[in-house]
């Protein structure tokens, strides 16, 4: 695999250069192509507002007018999909879950899917809600089916549209422990990010909310005060792992899908863990060994301190005790030592 120092990424928004000198070297030019809003996370990373403060990346982006702008355009339609969730929650999963069921439940003629499949390759992928352009909103438009967006954004900054309009709200919550895990191991991993030097030094700027996407508690105090809305709905990676068939059921009948129980076995079998990690490759491209990584509960307790796990129930306790989407996280059963 070629090595090279810059690689041009063409957006709607220009061309955006990738230096080696930015991030860790070695990047290859596949994998600066393969994920649109990654290499923007990189770029936000590196402006003058964020270069003190890496918590303000996603901030600073979204505080440049024409990029709030854009993303205040998206017009939500009231049969949106809107998945929500911190990062390393599981999103990629249950996005690609959310897409079978879509599918299966639509019961599309072969006529419709190939319609369905030549409007979808006109339209640009956006990885992230947040990292659309208008251009790309607008094109959206043109999609006649249910429109699956994922975004780990804090409901404030969120298009007005989506709640105006009542669109379908998805958010998943992971248990802080294994997110952070899982997200110093994405850090580190991911070529266009930062790397910690030790466990330690993360484990700091998580509890400070010292990230590129800001603080995981600071995102479920805020998403608690929409939970009550009829149209949001929470699950939790958990119960997902638990029980992936009872789960994906709820899902179903939140979003009024109508699924016979062995159309959501079939789609359970094929979207475990394991199998989305195996066919990783095919379908995320080169990041897919740093998405799907283990995908597994409780793998904290490898990485915690005792130290570190007393500082984290207090942080809990101070941040999320007695609000509904702490019981929800069950925090008792999933992050005590």
């Amino acid at each position: 695999m070629a090595m090279v120092s810059q690689v041009n990424l063409h957006t709607w928004h220009g061309i955006l250069s990738y230096n080696s000198m930015w991030g860790k070297p070695g990047i290859s030019c596949n994998l600066c192509h393969c994920h649109q809003g990654y290499l923007w996370l990189h770029y936000i990373a590196l402006l003058p507002a964020a270069k003190e403060d890496i918590a303000t990346s996603i901030d600073a982006f979204l505080a440049i007018p024409e990029n709030f702008k854009a993303l205040q355009s998206f017009e939500a339609r009231n049969d949106d999909i809107i998945l929500a969730g911190y990062p390393k929650t599981g999103t990629n999963w249950l996005e690609q879950i959310l897409k079978d069921l879509e599918t299966t439940a639509g019961k599309y003629t072969e006529e419709e899917i190939n319609s369905r499949n030549s409007i979808e390759k006109e339209v640009p992928m956006i990885s992230r809600l947040e990292f659309g352009d208008e251009k790309q909103f607008q094109m959206m438009k043109k999609l006649p089916f249910r429109r699956i967006n994922t975004t780990h954004i804090l409901p404030q900054i969120l298009p007005q549209s989506i709640f105006k309009n009542k669109a379908k709200i998805l958010l998943l919550v992971r248990n802080p422990k294994d997110t952070a895990v899982s997200y110093f191991h994405f850090y580190n991993d991911m070529p266009l990010l930062q790397s910690f030097n030790t466990w330690d030094e993360y484990f700091t700027a998580f509890m400070n909310g010292k990230l590129t996407w800001g603080s995981y508690f600071e995102y479920l105090i805020e998403w608690n005060n929409y939970i009550a809305d009829d149209h949001v709905m929470v699950i939790t990676y958990e119960e997902m792992k638990e029980n992936q068939t009872l789960g994906m059921k709820k899902i179903a009948e939140f979003l009024g899908f109508s699924l016979s129980d062995d159309e959501i076995q079939t789609i359970a079998e094929k979207s475990t863990f394991k199998a989305m990690k195996e066919k990783s490759p095919e379908t995320h491209g080169l990041f897919g060994k740093i998405i799907f990584r283990k995908g597994i509960v409780g793998g904290w307790r490898e990485f915690f301190t005792e130290a570190q796990n007393k500082e984290m129930d207090r942080k809990f306790e101070e941040c999320l005790g007695g609000t509904k989407i702490g019981e929800k996280i069950k925090y008792g059963i999933y992050c005590k030592a």
